[in-house]
This record gives C-alpha cells, structure tokens and sequence, in this order.
C-alpha cells in the first residue's frame, strides 16, 4: 500500500496561490489514481481534484473549477495541486489520496481511495 505525504499548506491573503505536493512511497504510483479532498472545520470531507493512472482528469469541484489544477509526474511519484485567485471559503486542511481501479463515476467518493496522508493546512485571509 502506498504511503503519501503532503506539503505546501500554508497562511496566504485572498487571492494568492499556493502549490500543495503529495509525495508516494512504497508503491507503484503510476497505476494510482490520486485525489485531492478538504476539510473544513465542522464539515466533511470534500472532493476537489482527481487525476487517473494514464493521465485523465474528471471535472473538478464546482467551487475550484477555473482556479485549481491537479497534475502528476509519475518520475518524482508526486501529485501536485496549483490553487491560484484563493479564497478564505478554500481555508481547510488537504488531503491527497490514492486508489487502484477507482471508476470514473467513483472519483468523487472518499471511499474509493484506501491510502491517505495526514493533510497539509491552508488558511486563506481576507
């Protein structure tokens, strides 16, 4: 099972941008799909981003749609989320996550992903 951490979190104003990297170990990362979920205080754990093993992206949250980018690089065994024009509605704590054979209609869902990190904390100021 692969293992996953994640960096990049950090206090920015509204409307700065932040890359969030996950790096994977101990697994065969270019046959995950990997995710990126948050959570907000009090609330559950929200979709972002997904990007599949060959490289397909599904569409993205609605509320990040036009401002986040999810990519990988299967040579670093790393995932990446650009978040550009940050809001303080963004503040949470990220989360990437991997999965092996997640179906398309599934990518959304928290429980097709069985690896996880511990999160990487964003706070967005206004």
């Amino acid at each position: 099972q692969v293992q996953l951490g994640e960096s990049g979190g950090g206090s920015v104003q509204a409307g700065d941008s932040l890359r969030l990297s996950c790096a994977a170990s101990g697994g065969t990362f270019s046959s995950y799909t990997m995710g990126w979920f948050r959570q907000a205080p009090g609330k559950g754990r929200e979709f972002v981003a997904a990007i599949t093993w060959s490289g397909h992206i599904p569409p993205y949250a609605d509320s990040v749609k036009g401002r986040f980018t999810i990519s990988r690089d299967n040579a670093k065994n790393t995932v990446y989320l650009q978040m550009n024009s940050l809001k303080p509605e963004d503040t949470a704590l990220y989360y990437c996550a991997a999965g092996l054979l997640v179906i398309d209609r599934a990518l959304r869902r928290p429980n097709s992903y069985n690896s996880w990190g511990q999160g990487t904390q964003v706070t967005v100021s206004s």
